[in-house]
């Protein structure tokens, strides 16, 4: 496991310290950029990049002018339990890789029923630019990952999103490196196309099946 994944989830668990040690409960107003930085030593980007996760998860949301506020929906326990667990030792990439696939085949499923033809149309762009970066000798990565939460998107269910969004933000450099791979992209993006093909056609059992073996491919 890397350290910078690591370290970023580390500064997540510390703030939930703060939060106990400070008493702060639902509806309480978290500590400022700049006092959380002094306190855990930190750079104010790696704070911001913590606390940018936590409202991912929807436990947190920012205020403008007032400052960030835990929500009253918010529970830390479940913070608590993600963050002991993926920071045990590295047996915890490949349960992060599972649980992943099962968000993300789930998502696509609804998203066969739920697809609009605008974001269809989104996905066969996000396609078409992979191919323009590609040939211009770049790894499309951004283009991945917007294709990716596209789909988890068109799911229309938000905390189907944001699980996929903090599974991913957690090891991106690893979605990276694997898109790195000689002849990865090409490949990658062929069966992008099949996968939007079957979504066009609604056909949910051959998307998901396209989209199993693309995830499984990917080496995420």
């Amino acid at each position: 496991m890397s350290e910078q994944p690591k370290r970023y989830l580390e500064i997540i668990n510390e703030i939930n310290q703060i939060v106990h040690d400070d008493k702060l409960t639902s509806g309480d107003k978290l500590p400022s950029e700049r006092e959380l930085s002094d306190r855990l030593q930190v750079g104010r980007s790696s704070v911001r990049e913590a606390l940018r996760a936590l409202e991912l998860l929807d436990l947190i949301e920012t205020r403008r002018g007032e400052g960030t506020y835990i929500k009253p929906i918010g529970s830390y326990r479940l913070v608590n339990v993600i963050l002991s667990f993926l920071l045990k030792d590295d047996e915890a990439r490949k349960d992060l890789a599972e649980t992943r696939r099962i968000v993300e085949l789930e998502a696509l499923r609804l998203a066969c029923e739920r697809i609009t033809i605008p974001t269809l149309e989104t996905l066969f762009l996000l396609i078409n630019q992979s191919k323009d970066e590609w040939e211009n000798g770049d790894i499309p990565f951004e283009e991945d990952y917007m294709f990716h939460k596209t789909i988890v998107e068109a799911s229309q269910n938000r905390l189907l999103l944001n699980l996929w969004i903090s599974l991913v933000e957690y090891n991106k450099v690893a979605l990276k490196e694997s898109l790195e791979r000689e002849g990865r992209p090409e490949l990658s993006i062929r069966e992008h196309e099949e996968i939007v093909y079957a979504i066009q056609r609604k056909e949910r059992e051959a998307a998901v099946s396209s989209m199993r073996k693309h995830l499984e491919n990917s080496r995420f």
